[in-house]
């Protein structure tokens, strides 16, 4: 029976967004599941690639043994040659993903001649990014089984030595570890320029102190966590560490961009209502992020609710993108009416110049990191994978330095040493300035 093209079309959605998990030993269980298309692992395979594939439990809820069996089982397929199954399908040449000549079979249930579980070793030379599949066309059939799926490089030509990154990911682990040290170094720098200008240092700028390290402590443990996959492909409870200096990593930022678009601490010693308000989404949605972001991260595809969390991470990383960006517009809404009021033209030109740039740096850093590293991401060489996460830690090297730069601790703070012709000169600048459009 053929497998409808718009439920053909969803696994198509989910291999573009697999990218986001890294390969390596999974152990997957599938419950009385009738799913026809069933995505697990994607994996950049160099020319001397294996897929082991261990698969056990094995429970069909027809065992009608007039079944045609070789209608189910697993393939490997690339996200180019899926186009052409569906083509395939769509023109009635074929009636399942099974029979057409682009995929490359793993196994199918007919070869079981009623054993409970098999194990199979794919090698595999043909490099490419290839997704494991099962494939269930037999619309009356619900299958149950326990998967356990390893898919690995050997190094070199003749090496017996195991690669558990994805071709384009296995340099991971150093470039992570690279961003760390600079992290660490960023922080030692601030340490030093705080102990140096003490005098005129406020708590926001110790703040500034623990986003670095637990950044640098969090780049740390994904070095680490991705070092031990590479090796043996599993992340020895490396992972546990990765996810709580991620969580605090997420909260901390989210919550250091509120206090400085509020100008909490070197502008004002305290938070308003609506600014606490705010600080009470973004937490909790970042909680709610990190939940799903393990979720993402620990399941799979092959699980039915996996779309699901992908969308809930999804949905509230685009809430607290969008709601640390009212404390800023508030402030420069409060700068623009204090120029106005209190006769400080100069004083308030330049604040609300600095606040107007951080207001643009955080949209482009936020466009960049969400918007841009994805586009790369989808449209790099499977090969080059690494070059996204290169150009994301770059931009958010970039928007750590361009805000410790604009706020640090200053002796001689250039907002209040004016003379009589710079204010003369601020105020008739805002007199023939625009509103700022947001």
């Amino acid at each position: 029976m053929a497998i409808p093209s718009s439920i053909l079309s969803v696994f198509v959605l989910l291999s573009l967004s697999l990218s986001l998990c890294f390969a390596e030993i999974h152990l997957s269980e599938i419950r009385s599941d009738g799913r026809p298309i069933i995505p697990f692992d994607e994996f950049g395979f160099t020319h001397r690639g294996c897929l082991e594939l261990n698969v056990s439990q094995i429970s069909l809820s027809n065992p009608n043994p007039d079944l045609d069996l070789s209608k189910v089982g697993f393939f490997l397929c690339t996200r180019d040659i899926w186009f052409h199954v569906l083509q395939q399908i769509e023109d009635a040449a074929i009636t399942c993903a099974l029979d057409s000549n682009f995929i490359k079979r793993v196994y199918s249930f007919d070869s079981l001649k009623g054993a409970k579980s098999f194990d199979t070793l794919y090698l595999h030379d043909d490099a490419d990014q290839y997704t494991l599949v099962f494939a269930n066309c037999l619309q009356q059939l619900k299958v149950s089984m326990n998967v356990r799926s390893a898919m690995y490089n050997l190094d070199g030509e003749t090496s017996t030595r195991r690669d558990y990154l994805s071709a384009g990911r296995t340099v991971l682990p150093r470039i992570y570890f690279l961003f760390s040290l600079t992290y660490f170094s960023l922080a030692g720098v601030w340490i030093f320029f705080l102990y140096k200008k003490r005098l005129t240092v406020f708590g926001i700028h110790f703040f500034m102190l623990a986003v670095l390290i637990l950044k640098a402590s969090n780049l740390l443990c994904e070095a680490e966590d991705k070092s031990y996959i590479k090796r043996t492909g599993s992340a020895h409870g490396w992972d546990v560490l990765f996810y709580i200096f991620s969580f605090l990593k997420g909260i901390t930022l989210f919550t250091l961009i509120v206090l400085i678009g509020t100008g909490w601490s070197f502008l004002k010693p305290y938070l308003q209502d609506k600014e606490k308000k705010v600080l009470m989404i973004v937490i909790p949605l970042q909680v709610v992020a990190n939940i799903a972001q393990v979720a993402i991260d620990e399941t799979g595809p092959y699980e039915q609710d996996w779309v699901t969390w992908k969308q809930v991470f999804l949905l509230v990383d685009v809430v607290c993108c969008c709601a640390i960006l009212f404390p800023i517009v508030w402030s420069i809404k409060n700068l623009r009416e204090a120029a106005r009021t209190d006769g400080k033209a100069a004083v308030n030109l330049m604040k609300l110049t600095l606040f107007r740039q951080y207001y643009i740096v955080v949209i482009c850093y936020i466009y960049f990191t969400r918007v841009v590293v994805y586009a790369l991401e989808t449209i790099t060489s499977y090969r080059y994978l690494w070059t996204s996460v290169v150009a994301g830690e770059l931009a958010t090297l970039a928007f750590y330095v361009f805000t410790g730069y604009n706020f640090k601790p200053e002796a001689r703070n250039p907002y209040f040493v004016v003379d009589d012709e710079e204010e003369e000169a601020a105020a008739e600048a805002l007199k023939l300035e625009d509103e700022f459009e947001l």
